[in-house]
């Protein structure tokens, strides 16, 4: 299938998350069938417990009952039509009650074009053009044109971008130094394998607003899943805008861009719009999942069952002598495998043989537990169990130093380094 593939599709995919690229060469699934709940099937029939979520927008799991209602409800009625409808108003509504940050809202399809469209507003709304980036902020031009992978993008773009450490403050301040007067936005994700404190968002927010621009929160991915206001609602600060995506919908294809209404009243000036910006088959989506990540008390749930599961899970990393090179960082339900390297054996090649270890036992997963609520106790144990068994083997190759040698399949290399 994958030559057929590569005949019609670069790389064989659409995302290159989801590509050959990311997973260990003839070692690993390329093609799923279905899924349901936490789980999802192969072309060859084998299934596994899904900890990859679709990358992340699976809040609740495959093919959610009450979501798939709703979209068949819908569907019904029509999916795009020749003027906007009450559903848009109503999922607006919902984020102004839901977002901190939310006054105004605008609708994309996926996490940049929300983010873009906050760059267009923060350039508008301050007559500014550069930005300073702290996180990974998708694919247009303005953020890519800052990472090694910018090839089609022109100079004069690249130029305008530029990169920061946002666990560093300092690193900003030297942005501010180098160019005073020029940022029209800071772009970061509130959280990520860094967990800051409210003190240090707090002067990011001072420090950004001290230099005439304005602050935005790319939470394409802890919009939903972090809290239900995002990450903003969690950390207790307020950006001037942001943009969220992913657990939003549950899978179908829906973003927001929010902020102050001072702000998003630009919207009415540049140019930001889509014919399927009021798809209608999403917005129902979403107002489904919304209405069931507050009435079920499904995070508190998810941020259960990950804290616990990673706590499982550090323990026997350390019990094994591997706490030097793997480790668990940022929050409950979300939470990134770090991987640092050996004397014998690189991170990529740690990396490559995890994957590979816990695919084998029947766990798809990449570089982090994205937990789902369908995610049941019987799949936490199933999934420790798998950790148990590779960190095992990770161990012993480690000590022997065949680690590489036994891979059976070329390392995974990075796209580019984002965090």
């Amino acid at each position: 299938m994958l030559q057929r593939a590569e005949r019609v599709i670069p790389l064989g995919s659409q995302t290159f998350s989801k590509s050959k690229i990311n997973y260990p060469e003839g070692a690993a699934p390329l093609f799923l069938t279905h899924g349901k709940g936490s789980h999802a099937w192969d072309v060859d029939g084998n299934e596994y417990v899904d900890m990859v979520g679709g990358l992340l927008p699976l809040i609740l799991g495959y093919s959610d009952p009450d979501v798939n209602a709703a979209i068949v409800d819908q569907l019904e009625r029509g999916i795009s039509y020749s003027l906007a409808t009450e559903r848009e108003i109503e999922l607006a509504e919902m984020l102004v009650e839901t977002i901190p940050c939310a006054e105004m809202v605008r609708f994309g399809k996926n996490g940049t074009d929300a983010t873009s469209g906050a760059v267009r507003l923060a350039r508008a709304y301050t007559g500014r053009d550069r930005l300073a980036l702290g996180g990974y902020h998708g694919w247009q031009d303005w953020y890519v044109g800052a990472t090694v992978r910018n090839k089609g993008v022109p100079k004069a773009i690249r130029d305008l971008s530029d990169k920061f450490n946002y666990s560093d403050l300092d690193s900003l301040h030297a942005l501010f130094k180098a160019h005073p007067g020029e940022y029209a936005a800071v772009l970061v994700e509130p959280l990520n394998s860094y967990v800051p404190t409210r003190d240090h968002v707090e002067e990011l927010k001072e420090l950004t607003h001290a230099h005439g621009a304005l602050l935005v929160f790319d939470e394409v991915i802890t919009g939903f899943r972090i809290a239900v206001g995002g990450a903003q609602e969690y950390l207790g600060v307020t950006p001037d805008l942001a943009s969220c995506g992913k657990a939003m919908a549950n899978g179908m294809p829906i973003s927001a861009v929010v902020g102050s209404s001072k702000i998003m009243v630009e919207m009415e000036e540049i140019f930001f719009s889509s014919t399927f910006g009021g798809e209608a088959l999403s917005i129902a989506a979403a107002i489904a999942t919304i209405k069931k990540l507050k009435n079920l008390h499904v995070l508190p749930k998810i941020w259960d069952l990950g804290d616990r599961l990673a706590r499982h899970v550090s323990e026997k990393i350390s019990d094994n002598g591997l706490s030097d090179h793997i480790s668990l960082l940022g929050l409950g339900p979300w939470k990134i495998v770090n991987f640092a390297p050996h004397t014998s054996a690189s991170k990529e090649a740690i990396k490559t043989y995890f994957i590979k270890g816990m695919l084998s036992n029947g766990v798809l997963i990449t570089g982090s537990h994205n937990v789902c609520f369908a995610l049941t106790v019987e799949d936490e144990k199933f999934v420790l169990g798998a950790w148990e068994k590779v960190l095992l083997e990770i161990s012993a190759a480690l000590k022997k130093g065949d680690l590489e040698s036994n891979l059976g399949c070329p390392v995974i290399r990075p796209v580019f380094s984002v965090r």
